[in-house]
């Protein structure tokens, strides 16, 4: 899968999260609402409490949390997955550019020899 797919998806689902506790926020009990079941899918619901929202903290655990606080954490992850997306950009171009330098050294020392270019694949 292309990684600038994943870069893609991930900016959306954490927009479209925030987006939706924005939303929510301030909303009255018994707010009708979609909820989202996979496969463009939804089933009708209603808010029970719209100032508190449950989120994943890891591991498999989930927290209850006020709207507010919810945000700023699904914001920082946002953040923190913008900065290990740049991490592994960096890493990946290092490691292309250290490819790039063995492929000339390796034509070089084909050319001495009297071959042809090498290619590497």
């Amino acid at each position: 899968m292309d990684i600038r797919l994943l870069e893609s998806s991930a900016r959306v689902l954490q927009s479209r999260a925030i987006s939706t506790l924005e939303g929510t926020k301030g909303k009255p009990g018994e707010t009708e609402t979609l909820v989202p079941i996979g496969s463009g899918s939804f089933v009708k619901a209603k808010l029970a409490d719209a100032e508190k929202v449950i989120i994943g903290v890891g591991a498999g655990v989930c927290i209850e949390k006020p709207i507010e606080d919810s945000m700023k954490d699904l914001r920082l992850r946002s953040s923190e997955l913008e900065k290990a997306r740049a991490t592994v950009t960096q890493q990946l171009n290092q490691v292309y550019g250290q490819t790039e330098d063995y492929r000339a050294h390796l034509n070089d020392l084909a050319r001495k020899k009297g071959g042809g270019t090498v290619e590497i694949v």
